[in-house]
């Protein structure tokens, strides 16, 4: 069995996970030689955001225009399958031009067949963020970049009837913040993983996975920690009309400081795909587990849950609607946010390389901490354009 990739369809997908409504564009490649492709994309919008720093008070409004050009490089062969993309996001805050920022997303990939049973997937990617919505706003906007590498290897045939997993990944976040400004939050993040699989059915399959994740703080040593979690649950593909995962289980946290107490619970992780028509899809998904701390919280028990609808009215006319809920606890900490966001969004495909789109969302923080609530209402057009 030979992986074959399509570059076309790899541009999109690439495309479709950094720009919003960019999913239905179909771009055409250029073959540079034989077996490697450039596939560039484009989207610019234009939104209104009446609260782009997410503040309870003294709320700041801003038309912004975004410029977000994707360039991906793939090449495939026999047995493998490589892919180089770049996104570039630009935004112009028209009442605010000192929040002007590009945000940066280099990634690659390759996946490798050695024959039936062995297969390799790797990934790394470096990212250069600014975020305006940040603790810290009335100081400096949040500038962070994040480098990792990993990848994963499995073991057994797709038709057998067990598999397993290996996963490894490393990761480096890094503040470039003056004055120190938010450095007690770089670290290092070393993560292992194992699952294993087993067909109970021809469509699904059971499956339990360990995980062991090591928190390596730059200068807050109080912070380190190391992550210990057991799931369960089952996979399934296109099993009357549903698809999609299931783990459930539990995970504990251990900090290197004796003066913190440890932290355990529940855990799961779900995302199940229902398509009543071929052309409607209702997707769930949700999510509980410790996370890292943040604002003098030791760690933040958070969890999540998605629920949206797509829908297919006409044969270039797409519609999506959304609405997540998400609770964090911080610990050792007096702070408990309670945010919904709703959103709406229109995407008419008028070429096979253009899309036109329309969007609204809305969000609401109920927090606890004194400052910490906000209310943002976010307006959208766009188009996104390929070859």
């Amino acid at each position: 069995m030979s992986i074959k990739f399509n570059a076309s369809t790899l541009a999109a997908a690439v495309s479709a996970a950094l720009c919003a409504n960019a999913w239905a564009l179909e771009p055409q490649s250029i073959k540079l030689t034989d077996g490697l492709t450039f596939t560039p994309t484009l989207q610019v919008s234009e939104r209104y955001d009446d609260n782009f720093r997410a503040a309870e008070n003294n709320e700041e409004s801003s038309w912004i225009t975004a410029i977000t050009p994707t360039f991906t490089l793939a090449a495939e062969g026999r047995k493998s399958a490589y892919a180089l993309s770049y996104t570039a996001n630009s935004d112009i805050f028209h009442s605010s031009h000192k929040d002007n920022n590009t945000d940066h997303h280099l990634t690659a990939d390759g996946v490798f067949e050695f024959d039936a049973r062995n297969r390799l997937k790797l990934n790394a990617g470096y990212h250069k963020v600014e975020e305006t919505a940040s603790q810290d706003q009335n100081i400096e906007n949040d500038k962070y970049s994040t480098a990792n590498v990993g990848g994963v290897y499995s073991y057994g045939a797709e038709s057998a009837r067990a598999q397993i997993d290996f996963g490894a990944n490393y990761q480096e976040l890094r503040y470039q913040n003056g004055n120190n400004l938010n450095a007690d939050k770089e670290r290092d993040t070393s993560a292992l993983s194992s699952t294993f699989y087993y067909r109970v059915a021809p469509k699904t399959r059971a499956l339990v996975e360990a995980r062991y994740t090591d928190y390596d703080y730059v200068t807050n040593d109080r912070l380190n920690s190391n992550n210990v979690a057991l799931l369960g649950g089952l996979t399934w593909d296109a099993t009357a009309k549903t698809s999609g995962t299931v783990k459930i289980g539990g995970e504990k946290k251990r900090f290197d400081d004796s003066r913190l107490d440890d932290k355990s619970g529940s855990m799961w992780e779900v995302g199940v795909d229902w398509k009543p028509r071929t052309y409607s899809t209702f997707s769930l998904t949700t999510r509980r587990a410790l996370d890292e701390g943040d604002n003098g919280a030791s760690s933040i028990e958070a969890q999540s849950t998605t629920l949206s609808w797509e829908h297919e009215w006409l044969d270039r006319l797409t519609s999506t609607v959304s609405y997540s809920y998400t609770d964090k606890e911080y610990q050792d900490v007096d702070r408990d946010d309670k945010i919904d966001t709703f959103g709406l969004g229109l995407t008419y495909a008028m070429r096979r390389w253009l899309d036109l789109g329309v969007g609204y969302k809305y969000s609401e923080n109920d927090s606890t901490a004194v400052g910490e609530s906000y209310k943002r209402n976010i307006y959208m057009i766009s188009v996104s354009a390929s070859l």
